[in-house]
């Protein structure tokens, strides 16, 4: 891609309200702006950090990026993190990861607050092309080591990427709760499963309620914080919907998962398979487990959501792929062997 077509605009650094001085513990969300209501178990969180917002001639994107200071020598650059949902599905788990790694978490088109011409283009392609665009934004033509993250239709597109190599500095892939074959058997369900969930909430604080006694999210702490990026208000229903109209995307579904099992194990980089049950696995990636070509970790006790069903669980197992796979800064970093001198003029 042409940098030319892309600007980066001055970083945003959040605004907090009165009850981020009470509670230091709590986050910035993309609707602090929402009236103030008497607090229930379900009441949102408030969003800390610095967002960086990125401007490019097809889509703009917001995408949260937390900065850990110096990094140690094995530990990657960047972990870029991407979802299903939003960015802020790894709001938990980042608190984590930044103090070792930098994190940045971006939301897909369609998706919390990136806005596009059309926002229902989300072929595997596109989706692509806006990651690739992101990173060549923020770092030009010499990114650093990078370990991709992805969930659930987020992981599909890591997987893409890697397989392009259309990121020259990929250090590592981390896929989460995706396989190929159950993805693609549970496609014919897709239309029923999002038709029967609810579509309107009269507040936030009801869409968090929903989301954890239905089972979608285990962990309310995690909930509060990302299930308000997933929601917009519609002014002519006075109610709050679904920010991602997933339903009006079935064509690109089955590009999102066919042939991803081979393209997964054929990305030349260290790997890491999250999974919630060894239900997941298809035939191939029997196979090449069995073969050692990745490293696959079964989270138990866990629902789809891995990274805000269990952040404590979930981050240090990146962090210890990182660690273990002795990516650093610049690469894999082996011992005993010295990087060539590199002038700093």
């Amino acid at each position: 891609m042409d940098s030319s077509s892309l600007a980066s605009l001055p970083e945003e650094t959040e605004t907090t309200d009165h009850r981020q001085q009470q509670d230091q513990s709590v986050f910035l969300s993309a609707f602090a702006s929402v009236p103030h209501r008497p607090p229930t178990q379900y009441f949102m969180c408030i969003w800390q950090g610095k967002k960086v917002r990125l401007s490019f001639v097809y889509m703009e994107v917001v995408i949260l990026v937390y900065t850990s200071g110096k990094v140690s020598r094995f530990n990657a650059d960047t972990v870029k993190l991407h979802n299903f949902f939003a960015r802020l599905s790894y709001a938990l788990s980042a608190k984590i990861i930044k103090e070792k790694a930098r994190v940045v978490a971006m939301d897909l088109r369609g998706h919390g607050k990136s806005t596009s011409e059309n926002d229902l283009d989300l072929s595997i392609e596109t989706m692509c092309n806006d990651v690739v665009a992101v990173v060549k934004a923020m770092y030009g033509d010499s990114p650093p080591a990078i370990v991709l993250v992805g969930h659930s239709m987020g992981g599909s597109v890591a997987v893409h990427v890697a397989a392009r190599k259309a990121i020259s500095s990929l250090a590592g892939l981390v896929v989460v709760d995706v396989v190929e074959g159950t993805a693609l058997a549970s496609l014919v369900h897709m239309q029923k499963i999002l038709s029967s969930r609810m579509q309107h909430f009269s507040s936030i604080e009801k869409a968090i309620e929903w989301s954890v006694k239905g089972g979608t999210l285990r962990n309310i702490n995690s909930a509060r914080l990302s299930i308000p990026s997933t929601l917009k208000y519609d002014e002519s229903k006075k109610c709050y919907i679904h920010r991602a109209r997933l339903e009006e995307t079935e064509q690109y579904w089955r590009s999102w998962y066919e042939g991803l099992s081979e393209k997964f194990l054929s990305c030349p980089v260290p790997k890491l398979l999250l999974l919630a049950g060894t239900d997941r696995l298809d035939r191939a990636l029997t196979i090449g487990q069995m073969q050692g070509k990745y490293q696959m970790v079964v989270v138990r006790h866990t629902g789809h959501a891995i990274q805000e069903d269990v952040p404590d669980e979930f981050a240090p197992l990146i962090l210890n792929f990182v660690s273990r796979n002795r990516i650093g800064p610049h690469g894999v970093e082996i011992p005993g062997l010295r990087r060539p001198f590199q002038s700093q003029t």
